[in-house]
């Protein structure tokens, strides 16, 4: 069986100077959930930034590894076509739009994905079940919600 996500020895450089990260590898089976966990300055944010190829954004970049995304490796794709394939970076913090509701940012989240209402429909209940707390607030401004309801959404 397939890992969903295969990270093999990967090596990042920022400022093509400045070695951030060497020999990271990890899998992440199919169903699986996976923690990655360190120090600050460990390397988990460049991890995270490498798979999702946000690195040329910060002038980093993958000097030698792979990573692979459902079998495929992803090194040279762009990362809006990660995420219409499904392999989203989720970045910490309250990153919503704070003059939206809860249910607007939700389902603006979901626009790449260009669900039918049913699906959307699906998707939102799905939301809600793991996060209630959301489904009580989805007519709210999400500026007028609280910190830990922001980064639920």
């Amino acid at each position: 069986m397939t890992n969903l996500l295969d990270v093999q020895n990967i090596e990042v450089i920022y400022d093509q100077s400045i070695l951030a990260l060497k020999q990271v590898s990890l899998a992440v089976p199919q169903g699986a959930i996976v923690a990655l966990l360190g120090a600050n300055g460990a390397g988990k944010s460049t991890t995270l930034k490498a798979i999702s190829q946000l690195l040329a954004s910060e002038n980093g970049a993958i000097l030698q590894g792979d990573i692979f995304y459902q079998g495929q490796s992803i090194l040279q794709s762009n990362p809006s076509q990660l995420v219409q394939d499904g392999l989203v970076q989720v970045l910490e913090g309250r990153h919503c739009f704070a003059n939206l509701t809860v249910e607007e940012n939700l389902k603006t989240g979901a626009f790449v994905r260009h669900l039918s209402n049913a699906k959307l429909k699906t998707a939102l209940e799905k939301i809600y079940h793991y996060f209630p707390r959301l489904a009580d607030k989805k007519a709210t401004f999400a500026g007028y919600t609280s910190g830990g309801e922001q980064q639920m959404l």
